[in-house]
């Protein structure tokens, strides 16, 4: 490997050995699928929660680094957590990276994550690489945070990279158990990636 590889390596390398991250899923088993992912890691802190009602509890008290919070569960579900988040609570608890899960990845519920002030949305069933280019993204992401009457979250209006393209698809059958029957067809992970990339518009 040639010094400029090298260097080009140690830069995308990420250390988050002494990050808190906050898991949020109603099925007991995904949560700790995911939990087992952070591990992996590195992540020494964690903390599960198994209803966003709780999770909102937990950032009330204490800051955390990273978000991740599947987007179908009972009552609060992870839209209604994202938008209290990013209404409700203050700053910096309020900038936190949202990471948003979903077993049923139409255009529709991609636009709802974006809407309501995800940072980024990834399709289930999730792999540790997948996941991980994600964070790595967020944590080069330098858009601005909009806060206004109809949006509170990162700013989609600027160029930038935006998050990494080219991932394989996802297979169109690929829905968690509680989620139902879909309603349109599953999008793939790139074309959620392209949904949740800023774009330059005029204003």
């Amino acid at each position: 490997m040639s010094a400029a590889s090298s260097q080009s390596a140690a830069n995308t390398r990420v250390n988050l050995e002494h990050s808190t991250v906050l898991l949020i899923d109603d099925n007991p088993k995904s949560l700790d699928m995911l939990s087992s992912i952070f591990h992996g890691f590195g992540v020494k802190e964690q903390i599960k929660c198994e209803s966003a009602a709780e999770a909102a509890e937990i950032v009330k008290r204490r800051a955390v680094d990273l978000i991740l919070v599947d987007c179908s569960m009972p009552e609060m579900d992870g839209y209604d957590f994202t938008r209290w988040l990013r209404r409700e609570t203050p700053a910096p608890t309020r900038h936190t990276p949202v990471i948003m899960l979903t077993g049923h990845a139409a255009q529709s519920s991609i636009q709802k994550s974006r809407d309501c002030g995800a940072s980024f949305v990834v399709a289930k069933p999730l792999t540790p690489t997948v996941l991980l280019r994600r964070i790595l993204w967020l944590g080069g992401d330098e858009r601005e945070f909009v806060e206004c009457e109809t949006y509170v979250g990162p700013d989609r209006r600027v160029r930038n990279f935006g998050p990494p393209l080219g991932e394989p698809g996802r297979r169109a059958g690929d829905l968690s158990t509680h989620v139902g029957e879909p309603a349109e067809a599953n999008m793939d992970q790139s074309d959620i990636d392209m949904l949740m990339k800023p774009m330059r518009v005029a204003l």
